[in-house]
């Protein structure tokens, strides 16, 4: 059950990351998330993991706070805000890929221990970069759009446009979730892993993900408590 308790820990830890960051700076605070969350779950989704008796990788929760991070902007200040956060974390994915590639260019000095290891990681960074990139791209930007269909879909339904935060939560993180497992992880370890492993991360990134989009709605309406939309 270690790696199960890391998991549940890291699910606390980054959406209480997320919530702290939107109550000390704001929508400033929610744009250092995403940069900062879309960089390091591009590195942690070099590790595979066995838990919940399923072959995953990490990243799967980090990425998800980025999700939580478009809501919550969406949700609070605008639907321009959220995307002002997606157009960051795109920036960042390829200002990262392109740092990472220059570090493999130099010739480490003879006293030098990190290279062979940063090599080890980063030199299958281009591929997963460039799918992170697309597919982030894609993903984010139908869910900031889903979210605001739902939000018209609901507000038009009952005629309050506080109603149902739940349901325009979950209703577009889960399709966008659904998307990004699909096309991240077949474009990002087609050949890198046999086709059975493949489909396993697929439904485990995805399972992760339901749990981490249930998980988050308790957080949006705290969020939205803290600091409520402005008229």
């Amino acid at each position: 059950m270690h790696n199960e308790i890391l998991l549940l820990l890291s699910v606390v830890l980054y959406f209480g990351g997320v919530l702290a960051f939107h109550c000390l700076w704001g929508a400033r605070g929610l744009y250092c998330w995403t940069v900062l969350a879309t960089v390091a779950a591009n590195i942690e989704v070099l590790i595979v993991i066995q838990a919940f008796g399923m072959e995953q990788t990490l990243g799967n929760v980090m990425f998800a706070s980025t999700f939580l991070v478009t809501d919550i902007l969406s949700e609070t200040v605008s639907k321009k805000a959220a995307n002002q956060a997606v157009n960051m974390g795109i920036a960042a994915s390829l200002i990262f890929t392109l740092v990472s590639q220059l570090w493999l260019t130099f010739t480490p000095a003879p006293t030098d221990w990190a290279m062979p290891s940063i090599r080890a990681v980063f030199s299958n960074t281009p591929r997963l970069m460039l799918s992170s990139f697309v597919v982030y791209a894609i993903c984010q930007k139908f869910d900031v759009w889903a979210y605001h269909k739902w939000w018209e879909f609901t507000e038009k339904r009952c005629g309050d446009s506080r109603r149902y935060l739940w349901l325009r939560n979950n209703g577009s993180t889960l399709i966008s979730q659904f998307l990004n497992s699909l096309l991240f992880n077949f474009a990002a370890f087609l050949g890198v892993h046999k086709l059975p492993t493949l489909i396993s991360i697929f439904l485990s990134s995805y399972v992760i993900f339901i749990f981490t989009s249930l998980l988050d709605t308790p957080v949006i309406y705290l969020a939205r408590k803290i600091k409520p939309r402005c008229p």
